[in-house]
């Protein structure tokens, strides 16, 4: 775990050693778990640890997460990036959704290994969840790591994201043209595109950029539409 305490220094994070021994039980658990279902393409040590940890707790580069934060991951799958910065930042509030129970069912016993306080998991559809009241424009700020387009993630995400907090997604490489294809549903669902941040993973040429949109006003109470609408139909972008 020394490439993982010497990586995470140079993001300006020290983690200890209890913090280093909650990362290789997260590790073994997950290795463990991806025998009989699919949860990452990437099982060896040193690929997690750059392409699943490191890149999970760069989010440093993006928001100061040393403050008392309420965090929904959406579409967290393994728990990326949730778990690693529950794990390294312990002051975060976070909240981890995925559609599919089998992973929710694995986080909560991941949760309940590492002894983690204030993280919970919820089993469900991001459509649904952004309907209620007790979710709804609820949180500081939303993360997703998930592969879809960024029109479609921003109408997912946005609706969860309190006036004056964030929705940062976590995108590979260059982003210019998903970014001009997005603008109208950005706008439409009451974001408004703050900075990107692009970087490379510390001592990888793993490219990483963080797309910050602000949530300026409310969003309108029609979005998210119905379940999948927002990934067959994203706004603003015309079907070929």
């Amino acid at each position: 775990m020394e490439q993982l305490k010497k990586k995470s220094e140079m993001l300006d994070i020290s983690l200890s050693e209890e913090q280093l021994q909650q990362f290789l039980t997260y590790y073994e658990m997950l290795v463990e778990k991806n025998k009989v279902m699919n949860l990452t393409a990437i099982t060896e040590k040193e690929e997690v640890i750059d392409k699943h940890f490191i890149d999970s707790i760069s989010l440093n580069k993006a928001m100061d997460v040393t403050k008392p934060l309420k965090i929904l991951d959406l579409g967290t799958g393994a728990g990326f990036p949730g778990i690693p910065l529950k794990i390294a930042y312990p002051n975060l509030e976070l909240t981890l959704l995925d559609s599919l129970n089998k992973r929710i069912k694995f986080l909560d016993e991941v949760i309940e290994a590492l002894s983690l306080e204030g993280i919970v998991t919820i089993h469900g559809r991001a459509e649904d969840y952004a309907k209620q009241a007790s979710y709804r424009e609820q949180f500081d700020i939303c993360v997703s790591r998930a592969v879809a387009n960024l029109a479609t993630l921003s109408e997912y995400c946005l609706p969860y994201v309190k006036e004056g907090g964030c929705f940062i997604s976590y995108k590979s490489g260059s982003v210019e043209e998903e970014l001009e294809q997005s603008k109208k549903a950005i706008f439409e669902l009451g974001g408004k595109v703050k900075e990107v941040i692009a970087f490379t993973l510390p001592e990888t040429d793993i490219e990483r950029t963080f797309v910050v949109i602000e949530k300026v006003r409310k969003t309108p109470k029609k979005y998210p539409r119905k379940a999948g609408l927002p990934s067959k139909e994203p706004i603003g972008i015309m079907k070929a």
